[in-house]
């Protein structure tokens, strides 16, 4: 299962955030900073619980404002 967590930060605190993201590489897959309503874009990868133990784990970080999960999700249109 993959995921993909907007997150945005307090100003001025990127690249710390950042630094930290890259060092959860057991679900966290890639880390990018990205224009728009979000400063931080991360790509996760593991079962749902994984997924969810990192999105909390992520909210304990101090300098994270808020984060938005999209999960990656498989639908049969029957084309």
């Amino acid at each position: 299962m993959q995921a993909l967590c907007l997150i945005t930060v307090k100003p001025g605190k990127v690249d710390v955030v950042v630094e930290i993201l890259k060092k959860k590489r057991k679900v966290v897959k890639q880390t990018m900073v990205v224009t728009g309503r979000a400063d931080v874009s991360v790509i996760l990868k593991g079962n749902m619980d994984e997924i969810n133990q990192m999105v909390i784990a992520f909210k304990k970080i101090k300098d994270i404002v808020t984060t938005e999960t999209l999960i990656e999700v498989e639908v049969d249109l029957g084309w």
